[in-house]
């Protein structure tokens, strides 16, 4: 920051690594993005058909390669479009090659084919396509699957996100897309089966090639090719293509109070950051945080130094501490309890709560396959009440929502937990925004087993805080977009602070109790620290300073408790809306979902406002004073219409 220029990109999303351009076909009303091999947002007449269609070639611990690709040739006519390409993917160990070509017709008729052939003998967890059906107007809709035997089944695409798989033995999916207009999309080349994406809050469900049932990794043979093809045909009236136009204001509306009141706020604090967050312990305390989620590993020998750390931090902020630990699994759970009871007893740690996981829990286990043998749930939870008698009782998955999906935990918990992370399977911006589409599926899921127990979620973050599928997370030296990379640089640009109010109204709307969001510092911090990962606009500039999400975080901790007030948008994935009473009348937080400006025309906000706005103009006066959003404003005698520029995000206040 300092005296110099800080760069657009950084301030949007934190990084000057640009993204892949994708180029627009079209084939009558057929259209479709192809974005370095793949295409994306496929639409008839407009409407989205398929979310995504790629060939995917993955390493044996379920990394994806990124493809090289040469020789790529566009022609696009009147009569459709034809592309060709090759593609190299591997390592210094092995290399697959591969040759595409995609045509589109004025039909609507897509096909996309892809001939591969490894140089090495290639093992691999998965590799051919991979097809996404999106959300909208298909969750919970019709569909008709053609098995590859060539029997025809009838069924429905998942409400509730499905643990395990669907569809098996697919060759073929068809659903309406329109009236009277049904889409159909075969597979040839392999089986195909069907998981539902939203389990790791990606907005889709994915259809991939081979069954997860078959032995994995497998080895792709040396100089042994294989054909794959996916065909996307329509039957009915089509459409008129669409016309391309500017977007139109987004309408929000604020209504009367609804039933559930704001969560109560707060952030996870890792070991690691206890201290640090002592250092930084201004701008914490000014966060207003109501509870912390203070891990303590046990394989790690965590113990009365870190839990001394947590009773400071409790005694600095007010809020309340949740201890959130980690068994070895190794011994009867009652016996590896013993040494923390005495632990937090000598840190005199009063606690909030506590939640139970053994170690193997934080780790995947794959439908079919066998996890390793720990003591059941109901043991670990029983052991866990009587060595901490009268305090609330937490279990469920440190991991992710997938995990708690496909175990779910015993009654008579008093509340139950996930953590979620939306650069899993992509990691590119819109992708990433898009994954709060599937929150409301999430939640209404867990509400459908979780009985009487409440329900928390946290601490969650755009970079992942474990890794359920690897040793640990990923490595982003580059500050690029990293597929479960620890450091994700957008959460330091007003991409973190759009994302994060998105994410909050999503779980709020949804009745939650409480949401703990990242960490004091680090990774995942809300405030900066020096570390060994480089944070362009921050690095070599005196403190304190603080990342655009912290005032999202401290506006609304402040909020916590709240009554909610009802919220609706024209454009749920432009801009995002979350309203409550405040002191002196509504408060209404909105956020631009979107890399371009957006206009909002409001309605229901009654009388003068005091509009706040976190953008690219005040992102250095907000970054350097942790009381930016307690400033004066700028004052509104009538609030009618907002612009918001790419992932701004606005307060706007009764007053």
């Amino acid at each position: 920051m300092g005296t110099g220029r800080i760069a657009r990109a950084v301030k949007l999303v934190g990084t000057t690594v640009p993204e892949s351009k994708s180029r627009r076909l079209a084939a009558g009303p057929l259209s479709a993005e192809l974005d370095n091999g793949q295409l994306r947002y496929i639409r008839i007449g407009g409407v989205e058909v398929l979310r995504a269609i790629a060939f995917l070639v993955r390493d044996e611990n379920w990394g994806t390669f990124t493809p090289a690709l040469s020789g790529l040739k566009i022609h696009q006519g009147r009569g459709g479009f034809e592309v060709a390409y090759a593609a190299l993917c591997g390592d210094a160990k092995r290399k697959i090659a591969y040759r595409a070509t995609i045509g589109g017709r004025p039909d609507g008729t897509l096909v996309f084919e892809c001939t591969a052939t490894p140089r090495n003998d290639f093992p691999t967890n998965r590799t051919g396509f991979v097809v996404l059906h999106p959300l909208k107007n298909v969750a919970g809709c019709p569909v008709e699957i053609e098995r590859v035997d060539g029997r025809i089944a009838r069924s429905l695409f998942p409400r509730l996100v499905n643990p395990v798989q669907p569809f098996h033995d697919i060759r073929s999916l068809a659903h309406e897309v329109a009236p009277g207009l049904w889409a159909t999309c075969r597979m040839d080349g392999d089986t195909f089966e069907m998981e539902d994406h939203r389990n790791w809050s990606d907005a889709s469900y994915k259809t991939y090639v081979r069954p997860l049932a078959l032995p994995w990794p497998y080895t792709l043979k040396a100089g042994l090719s294989f054909t794959q093809k996916v065909t996307l045909s329509f039957k009915g009236p089509l459409p008129k293509p669409a016309k391309a136009k500017a977007p139109a204001p987004v309408r929000v509306a604020i209504g009367e109070a609804t039933g559930p009141a704001m969560p109560q706020i707060g952030f996870g604090v890792p070991a690691a950051e206890a201290q640090e967050a002592l250092g930084a312990i201004e701008p914490v305390r000014a966060l207003g945080l109501k509870w912390l989620v203070c891990q303590v590993d046990l394989r790690r020998r965590h113990g009365l130094a870190e839990l001394k750390a947590y009773r400071r931090l409790m005694e600095e902020t007010g809020a309340a501490p949740v201890l959130e630990v980690i068994l070895p699994g190794r011994r009867p759970p009652a016996e590896e309890l013993r040494p923390l009871v005495k632990a937090v007893d000598a840190a005199k740690l009063p606690l909030a709560a506590i939640a139970i996981s053994p170690a193997a829990d934080l780790k995947a286990v794959l439908p079919g396959s066998k996890g390793a043998k720990v003591p059941p749930l109901s043991e670990i939870y029983a052991a866990a009440r009587a060595a901490f008698p009268g305090v609330a009782l937490g279990g469920g998955s440190f991991a992710f929502f997938t995990e708690l999906n496909r175990k779910r935990p015993p009654a008579g918990l008093d509340y139950v937990t996930h953590t979620t992370c939306p650069i899993v399977h992509a990691a590119d911006d819109v992708s990433v925004m898009e994954t709060l589409e599937a929150l409301p599926f999430e939640i209404e899921t867990a509400r459908s087993f979780l009985g009487g127990a409440a329900y928390r979620v946290g601490p969650s973050a755009i970079g992942c805080r474990d890794n359920p599928y690897g040793a640990a997370a990923s490595p982003n030296p580059g500050n690029g977009r990293v597929c479960l990379a620890e450091m994700d640089p957008r959460w330091r640009g007003l991409f973190g602070a759009a994302w994060t109010l998105g994410y909050v109204a999503a779980f709020a709307r949804g009745g939650l109790n409480a949401i703990a969001i990242g960490a004091p510092t680090g990774p995942h911090g809300l405030i900066y620290r020096k570390t060994g990962y480089r944070q362009p606009g921050f690095d070599g500039s005196r403190g304190p300073l603080v990342y655009p999400v912290f005032h999202v975080m401290a506006g609304l901790a402040r909020a916590s408790g709240r009554k909610l007030l009802a919220t609706t948008t024209s454009d749920a994935s432009a801009v995002t809306a979350l309203a409550f009473r405040g002191v002196s009348g509504p408060v209404l937080w909105l956020a631009n979902l979107t890399a371009a400006p957006r206009i909002v025309d409001l309605a229901g906000f009654a009388g003068p406002g005091v509009l706040r706005v976190l953008d690219e103009a005040s992102f250095m006066a907000a970054t350097r004073d942790p009381s930016w959003l307690r400033g004066p404003g700028k004052r509104l005698a009538k609030a009618a219409r907002i612009k918001l520029g790419p992932y701004a995000v606005a307060q706007l206040t009764s007053g």
